[in-house]
């Protein structure tokens, strides 16, 4: 028996960075139900070991894990080992590389020790799918598809738009939300959690669910999150993910190099604060009372702690200070550049271009190479790296611009 904390005060760290919920009444209602029997919530999600390693990206959806898990509720980390075979077709325009039994073998065990670091391993359930679809059988199999058509499954994004544009799809790949809502059912599952690109999976499980005669897990969905150029989504081919095995100080410093505004976004999907919580320190950097600077630097410390130590937070966080305390200092005898604010020309939203502002004070010989150190991290503007494409000036600004080793200070007039 657990007893576990009023619903409204569950919700306010379960809801936190919540995508989508189908539905909220009734994660209500199943949560009262498990304060009443103090039996705790069956919360499942399942990761197909298709990489071996992982980065920030991947934890959201572990993080969300933890909270129910943190909250009494029992979670089970499932590992498809089996539907690794078939290769989720979710965000695919082609059909997957069909991975070995060995690299999928090697992939899980890699999963499993990374997984740690987020879940309390005394209180999570491990189970590898191929427990029940390995034994399911051509029989079991041709009964499971008989709960779905064609047409349903051609009902799905991807599956429509390769079918519009007579592109293959490989009939194991229609299986794959079959073997997944198999899992729902074979688990119990009264929750199920997943990425907002997982939605038609999750929702087939919910229909198997009712044709077994189980009630519908709630969904549970989680966000794509951004990288840090806060644009595109945290991907290691597009050169903007943190590794959750990168040394403390380099996460550290990817950390502190995010926009402000991309930094909400990481404390909601990225620790274990409450809703409530974040909301009160954004109050206080709206009202001037907390810097920006040192929420990002909370923020910085708050992960790499989670992932190293708090010793190692802390001395991450020393090195760091006192590299930017170089940079941002060290200004003397810098040439100054009085730059006229009309000349640089803002776009709709009043911001002006950062390549425009570079090649004016001849930080950059022309817009490409502004952008592309952009880009590559290599612009910093007071002491911060920036890696948006635009920036908001007003007049009577005084700027330390550097690209790489070379630096000027930009009077805006």
């Amino acid at each position: 028996m657990t007893n576990f904390l009023p619903v409204d005060e569950q919700l306010d760290l379960l809801e936190k960075g919540a995508a989508e919920i189908i539905r909220v009444s009734d994660l209500k209602d199943r949560l009262e139900k498990s304060r009443e029997t103090g039996i705790p919530l069956r919360v499942k999600a399942g990761f197909d070991p298709t990489a071996p390693d992982l980065h920030l990206g991947h934890t959201v959806v572990m993080r969300k894990l933890k909270h129910f898990q943190d909250l009494g509720h029992q979670v089970i980390f499932l590992i498809g080992d089996f539907t690794s075979l078939i290769g989720d077709p979710s965000g695919r325009s082609a059909t997957r590389k069909v991975l070995t039994r060995e690299e999928i073998n090697q992939n899980a065990k890699t999963y499993t020790d990374q997984v740690f670091r987020i879940l309390n391993r005394e209180k999570t359930e491990v189970r590898f799918n191929s427990e029940w679809l390995g034994t399911l059988g051509f029989e079991g199999m041709i009964q499971l598809a008989q709960k779905f058509t064609v047409s349903q499954m051609l009902e799905r994004d991807e599956f429509h738009t390769r079918f519009q544009n007579e592109q293959p799809i490989s009939l194991h790949e229609i299986l794959y939300p079959l073997a997944m809502a198999y899992d729902s059912v074979a688990l119990k599952a009264d929750v199920e959690l997943g990425g907002t690109d997982q939605k038609f999976n999750l929702l087939t499980g919910r229909e198997l669910q009712r044709d077994y005669g189980q009630q519908p897990q709630i969904v549970l969905m989680t966000p794509i999150i951004e990288g840090l150029d806060g644009v595109q989504k945290m991907s290691k081919s597009l050169n903007n993910a943190i590794g959750i095995h990168e040394p403390s100080q380099e996460m550290f410093g990817k950390l502190m190099s995010i926009s402000d505004e991309l930094m909400w976004r990481y404390w909601i999907l990225l620790t274990d604060l409450r809703q409530s919580e974040i909301d009160a320190m954004q109050a206080d950097v709206a009202a001037g009372k907390l810097h920006p600077m040192e929420a990002k630097k909370r923020l910085a410390r708050t992960v790499v702690a989670g992932f190293h130590s708090e010793e190692a937070a802390r001395a991450a966080d020393e090195i760091w200070a006192r590299q930017f305390q170089q940079k941002s200092d060290d200004v003397e005898g810098l040439e100054q550049v009085r730059v006229a604010a009309n000349d640089l020309g803002r776009d709709m939203d009043g911001r002006v271009r950062l390549s425009k502002l570079l090649t004016s004070v001849g930080l950059a010989a022309s817009a490409t190479e502004a952008d592309r150190k952009v880009k590559e991290g290599a612009v910093r503007i007071d002491g911060e790296v920036f890696r948006q494409s635009h920036i908001m000036l007003n007049c009577s600004t005084r700027l330390t611009l550097r690209v790489g080793k070379r630096a000027k200070i930009a009077l805006i007039e």
